[in-house]
């Protein structure tokens, strides 16, 4: 079908490969153009048939499921880019969301899961979805080291007020360059890149419905 989501398959074991064909190809909306089995098949696939989306292992034989991610995303920001895989630590979930993966999914996961997620990257490449996502995050944001300081709990509460970083300076009284920084280190230790992402991941641990905006 002409409006069907084209899918490039990439695992070094071929029993993998084809137990994913199968699953997709019962789907109407999700057609497999291709398969490769390390990472230099599927850039090499990938410049050939240009395929929406891209369920890439992260363990290859020649690199990682990330190398094909970070290669794919520095020329197109509409290609979906899934990582499936057996290793689903936080380090790996942090490693996929930064290397600009549109969804990851450990191996374990049912195989609705993976279709989810194939569907979502095509329609929304460059919002993250993990069904761990949200404990990594809140383990990552309540460790020690990266808790967010009050003065940042604060910037956090008026980023989500919709204010910019000149009226944040202003209202903290701080330079804006100051107010930049803790968007910065926000940002960082969120393991987000932007605002509305940095909105959705602090509603979601409980860090704005904790939180009351200082008196105006």
């Amino acid at each position: 079908m002409s409006d069907s989501i084209r899918i490039l398959l990439v695992d070094d074991h071929e029993l993998i490969r084809d137990g994913l064909a199968g699953v997709f190809e019962l789907e109407a909306d999700l057609t497999i153009v291709g398969c490769a089995g390390s990472v230099s098949e599927a850039l090499a696939a990938y410049d050939a048939l240009r395929p929406d989306v891209v369920v890439a292992d992260l363990q290859l034989q020649d690199g990682t499921g990330l190398d094909i991610v970070r290669s794919v995303r520095r020329s197109s920001a509409a290609t979906g880019l899934v990582i499936l895989t057996m290793h689903s630590g936080d380090e790996q979930i942090f490693a996929a969301m930064e290397a600009g993966a549109s969804g990851f999914v450990g191996k374990d996961a049912p195989s609705a899961e993976v279709v989810r997620a194939a569907r979502h990257a095509a329609v929304a490449p460059r919002s993250f979805v993990c069904a761990g996502l949200g404990g990594a995050l809140m383990r990552r944001t309540t460790a020690g080291p990266t808790r967010l300081s009050e003065r940042e709990h604060q910037v956090l509460v008026l980023l989500a007020d919709g204010l910019a970083a000149t009226t944040i300076a202003e209202r903290l009284f701080m330079s804006e360059s100051t107010a930049k920084t803790h968007i910065a280190r926000i940002y960082q230790k969120l393991g987000v890149g932007n605002r509305a992402q940095a909105l959705v991941t602090a509603m979601r641990i409980g860090l704005l419905s904790s939180l009351r905006p200082p008196e105006r």
